[in-house]
């Protein structure tokens, strides 16, 4: 089999949607924009994404929506809204919509680990785009 060529994408998500915009990173990632594509291989892209402070949401989700995550301890469930969630980490909030978009399968790590989110506009890797 040859070696697989991974491209890196660079997505400003200022003002985008967050549903729409994970759906396209995740397409990415999983490589099925790829002509060469077959769901057991991991043939994705390296997806950088930029401004994840300033994504969008429609309707009343800024303060409805609830992200859960469980210590393992008894009565260590926590929640917060997606307000809560933007001040605290904000990369978080685009790594969980695009993990739901992914297959669950041993190819979903290799693929997350190639999502790299920076809350501001200022990312390392300017290196990789020429």
């Amino acid at each position: 089999m040859k070696q697989v060529e991974r491209r890196w994408h660079l997505i400003d998500v200022k003002d985008q949607i967050l549903g729409r915009s994970a759906t396209k990173i995740a397409r990415l990632l999983s490589g099925k924009d790829k002509v060469e594509y077959v769901p057991h291989l991991d043939l994705g892209d390296h997806v950088v994404v930029i401004n994840a402070k300033e994504v969008a949401v429609t309707g009343k989700k800024e303060r409805q929506k609830i992200y859960y995550r469980h210590s393992g301890y008894p009565g260590g469930l926590r929640a917060e809204t997606l307000r809560e969630l933007r001040e605290r980490r904000p990369e978080e909030i685009i790594r969980r919509a695009v993990k739901g978009m992914l297959p669950k399968n041993k190819l979903q790590k290799p693929m997350l680990k190639r999502l790299h989110i920076f809350a501001g506009a200022e990312h390392s890797f300017k290196d990789k785009f020429k």
